[in-house]
């Protein structure tokens, strides 16, 4: 059962790990400089750590199923905590990329617990509300990530500068950890086999020589190894498709659900558009309009008022419109993304971007959580964790890989100022805009009352101490 504080302590630990992909882009400018790091070495940073976040998501689902939940949602956060220090302590830029790599990995043993507790603790309308305040959580960590993160660096704490955004999370571990044994009830799947390392070891070797050369190839010039790369990443997903085994990381079944196929393809566009968003608009701000750390941070506010304004009705604009809405949110950042790319083009005062970036944040809310609530709505509780995993690795594959591309395009042009360059990245981010409105359409219809969030009826009492599979609902 859960407890009054389960919910706000498992959200904590989601709200860090979402936050940490967010709030290096306004720190961006200054560890460049501190470390003397080339725009290659910067993209690892922040697309090293979503790599490793999500190629090892449905590998960390998995082991929750199996060892328990609550116990690899403590052992990751333990570990993420360490990988931060580490982060604030990095004396140069090969150390900052290898902790921010542990500190992915350490993510992806917490992210996916998160959903799987939700899921399995929390029955109907407590579900719906425990799944709205999840998708909720990650909104604010990405949208307010960069404001906090600039207000980190302007305070600069100790003189710490941009080493306090992740040194900020070691005493934010160590009250979840010491909290969560008490308030966070445990479960596992009754029966869960050997994990299918051999499948994990594939996908992830995948996405690495799918990111790599995304990265490298630019400033390389495009050399023979970055096509053999794309090529190699291509063959071991095919390989990984027609691979068989007793206990795959995630169950083919899965897959049989139009709606959670279509919505993990559709979340993947979306994420394609927001780590992107924040990064090349957070170096905008500051190289290209001189805006401090601060500042830049303070101007993505508008756009999280927007996001909280529309996350607030989301729920009841689904139970009414069903898949409609997303696309709707779909459409609506199009529209902000193309009024961004005017006002940037004509060189628009700051004032002008402010109700442009709260009708941005607004598509944001109405994408974010109704996506997640399609996805999950058909999964039965045995699998849980595998869809958790699935969920939340599109999230941050899909965020690496719009960085990799966003940089071949913002960077791409050498001659290119830096308004010319968030051009040329507005104009990747309103495609993907478009291309979620596309998805959107192969979702099946949304049943009334069950768009926005899991079906209402939860697993049986024997299924949340883990004692039995989970029933069907």
């Amino acid at each position: 059962m859960p407890r009054r504080g389960t919910l706000p302590i498992v959200l904590t630990g989601v709200f860090v790990t979402i936050l940490d992909f967010f709030i290096v882009n306004v720190a961006i400018p200054t560890t460049q400089r501190d470390l003397h790091a080339g725009t290659a070495a910067i993209e690892w940073v922040v697309a090293g750590y979503g790599l490793a976040y999500g190629s090892g998501l449905v590998l960390g689902g998995r082991l929750g199923d199996i060892h328990g939940r609550r116990r690899m949602f403590e052992i990751g956060l333990a570990l993420f905590t360490l990988a931060s220090i580490a982060c604030g302590l990095a004396p140069d830029v090969g150390t900052l990329i290898g902790a921010r790599i542990a500190q992915g990995l350490s993510a992806a043993l917490l992210g996916p617990q998160v959903l799987a507790i939700l899921r399995t603790t929390y029955s109907g309308p407590a579900q719906a509300r425990a799944v709205n305040a999840y998708a909720l959580t990650m909104g604010l960590a990405a949208v307010f990530g960069q404001l906090i993160g600039g207000a980190l660096i302007q305070a600069d704490l100790f003189g710490l500068g941009w080493r306090v955004c992740f040194l900020i999370n070691a005493p934010i571990g160590v009250v979840v950890l010491a909290l969560g044994r008490r308030m966070v009830p445990e479960s596992r799947v009754e029966g869960a086999t050997r994990l299918d390392l051999g499948g994990a070891a594939m996908v992830t070797t995948a996405l690495v020589a799918l990111l790599l050369p995304l990265i490298e190839g630019r400033e390389q010039g495009w050399p023979l190894w970055t096509w053999l790369s794309f090529a190699l990443a291509a063959a071991l997903l095919a390989g990984y498709s027609r691979r068989r085994h007793e206990s795959p990381l995630i169950d083919v079944a899965l897959f049989r659900e139009r709606a959670f196929t279509v919505g993990l393809f559709t979340q993947l566009a979306y994420t394609m558009g927001m780590g992107a968003y924040f990064l090349i608009f957070a170096v905008y701000a500051q190289q290209g309009r001189g805006l401090d750390s601060l500042e830049a941070g303070l101007i993505f506010v508008p756009m999280g008022l927007g996001y909280l304004a529309a996350s607030g009705i989301a729920p009841a604009l689904v139970a009414r419109w069903g898949r409609q809405v997303i696309a709707a949110g779909g459409l609506t950042r199009a529209v902000g993304l193309t009024l961004l790319l005017v006002a940037v083009t004509r060189d628009a005062a700051i004032g002008w971007l402010i109700p442009i970036l709260v009708v941005d944040g607004v598509g944001m809310g109405l994408v974010l959580a109704p996506i997640m609530g399609t996805v999950l709505a058909r999964v039965e509780p045995r699998h849980a964790g595998s869809a958790a995993g699935a969920l939340t690795t599109t999230q941050q594959v899909g965020g690496a890989l719009g960085i990799g591309i966003v940089g071949v395009v913002f960077y791409g042009d050498s001659g290119a100022t830096v308004a010319q360059a968030f051009e040329h990245g507005l104009i990747y981010l309103i495609v993907v805009a478009l291309a979620v409105v596309v998805l959107v359409r192969f979702l099946p219809p949304t049943p009334a009352r069950a768009g926005h969030a899991p079906a209402p009826a939860g697993p049986d009492s024997s299924t949340r101490s883990g004692t039995s599979p989970a029933g069907k609902r």
